[in-house]
């Protein structure tokens, strides 16, 4: 059996988030070295603050600072940091509930081993040297032993604001293909598409999935496919993607190649992306070194009949 291979992968993107008036006072209370929650209909104080009730699910906006001190509710122990906490030296996550809060915070607790937290241990704020307006603000707590600290009495009124955050989502995972993609892969590296075959329903599966996903039978005979196909569907793409150099406006469709049961994802050139419709016959373009097509173009065959491919739409 071929070895079947492996890639690191990163899925990431930034997200861009508007904060109401509740969340806005939070973080910007942060920048400013103060802690604020909200009040809840049952008394509670509410850390971080909701923008809804809990249990009426009524608005909320009575702002109530509270002290950046509290006790440790619960913890675990991190060992192995990863990229991105906040701390690069082993830590724990701790459930702070703050001086004044009905609730508790999770974050980092800045301590020298397992042996040094417990639950009711007390702790405090070590703040950020440069705030921005962040839960980050919040640099982890630490272990503290003496008085909370007088309050400043902010009440949520700050000159200019918070009032969006950018947080960076972002996923690092290592992915097999496993058997069947290998080979699929593998093949295309010497330009060829190659598929695999139900035993129970005959249909020829590309990418192959190692299994029918219609029949649940294992698939293992090979057919290779195309290169020719027809558009089944597409979509024009009108926004530019980062770190993509293709200009928009262009298509992006569903192929099925010739001899293919199921169609597969490509970009349409080598057409005005206006003239690009459902049964057009097209063939692969590949660049040199690539391991695919970087596109699929128009043979100058007439179009496919519809009944040709309905079924794969």
């Amino acid at each position: 059996m071929p070895e079947v291979l492996k890639a690191p992968l990163v899925v990431e993107f930034p997200f861009t988030r508007s904060l109401g008036p509740v969340q806005s006072a939070f973080l910007t209370g942060l920048r400013e070295r103060v802690v604020l929650g909200v009040r809840a209909s049952d008394g509670r104080v509410l850390v971080p603050p909701a923008e809804y009730d809990p249990v009426t699910a009524e608005e909320i906006r009575d702002l109530v600072e509270v002290a950046p001190t509290g006790t440790v509710t619960t913890w675990a122990w991190n060992p192995a940091p990863r990229r991105g906490q906040p701390l690069t030296t082993p830590f724990a996550w701790a459930l702070v509930r703050l001086d004044g809060a009905g609730t508790a915070l999770l974050h980092a607790l800045d301590a020298p081993g397992p042996d040094a937290v417990r639950t009711g241990m007390r702790v405090r704020v070590r703040w950020a040297e440069e705030p921005t307006g962040a839960i980050t603000d919040i640099a982890c707590f630490e272990p503290y032993d003496g008085e909370p600290p007088h309050l400043t009495g902010a009440t949520g009124e700050f000159e200019d604001p918070v009032t969006g955050i950018v947080a960076a989502a972002r996923l690092d995972y290592t992915y097999s293909p496993g058997r069947a993609q290998t080979a699929y892969i593998n093949a295309l590296g010497g330009r060829r598409t190659v598929g695999e075959r139900c035993p129970s329903c005959r249909k020829v599966y590309v990418p192959p999935r190692g299994a029918c996903p219609t029949c649940g039978v294992a698939t293992d005979e090979q057919v290779e496919v195309g290169p020719r196909g027809t558009v089944t569907t597409f979509c024009i793409v009108n926004i530019k993607a980062k770190n993509l150099d293709i200009e928009v406006p262009y298509v992006y469709a569903h192929i099925a190649l010739d001899g293919a049961g199921l169609a597969l994802h490509g970009r349409i050139g080598g057409i005005p992306y206006d003239e690009v419709r459902m049964g057009l016959r097209v063939e692969p373009v590949w660049t040199e070194g690539a391991r695919y097509p970087d596109h699929y173009r128009p043979t100058g065959e007439p179009d496919a009949d519809y009944d040709t491919f309905k079924e794969l739409l």
